[in-house]
């Protein structure tokens, strides 16, 4: 007897929680209003969820709510992807920017084309309160009786210079 209750108990609850999830997620219920099937169904053990399946159950199979529509715009997956090629669109039209911009100031400028009329460019015009350069042979020439200097760019006493 206590097996038969054991049962019993187990099929009224598989048969509770079925009637409750079809009448939550039916689009349209029979002859009560939703509100009233889930109260019979969770309050009238057994007789409740055979009662609605007979009777509350639509006819056809195929009432049921469609997939709720996202609430908002990050829980749609068609706009999130449709967001995600949009924005690599323009990262990668911002990327080709940027480095276009990089190339043209990296490269250097190139020097103006001599036209065939250009004069050659006239040195530069010394003012009064400039100096001149000094100008400086590369290897200086030594007279044949003076010594090479030392290392530390003293000149070096010569022999008539002593005496």
């Amino acid at each position: 007897m206590v097996r038969l209750f054991i049962v019993l108990a187990a099929v009224a609850l598989v048969l509770l929680i079925l009637a409750l999830i079809g009448s939550l997620s039916a689009e349209r219920v029979r002859a009560l209003p939703r509100a009233l099937w889930v109260l019979v169904v969770v309050l009238v053990p057994l007789a409740g969820p055979i009662a609605y399946f007979l009777w509350g159950r639509p006819a056809d199979g195929s009432a049921r709510r469609p997939a709720p529509r996202p609430s908002s715009p990050d829980d749609d997956p068609d706009f999130l992807r449709s967001m995600d090629t949009e924005q690599s669109r323009r990262d990668r039209e911002l990327l080709a920017q940027l480095e276009h911009e990089l190339r043209r100031h990296d490269e250097p400028p190139a020097p103006p084309r001599p036209r065939p009329d250009d004069k050659p460019p006239a040195p530069p015009r010394l003012r009064p309160d400039d100096k001149p350069p000094v100008l400086r042979p590369a290897d200086e020439v030594r007279p044949a009786d003076d010594k090479p200097q030392a290392r530390d760019d003293k000149p070096q006493a010569r022999d008539e210079d002593r005496g």
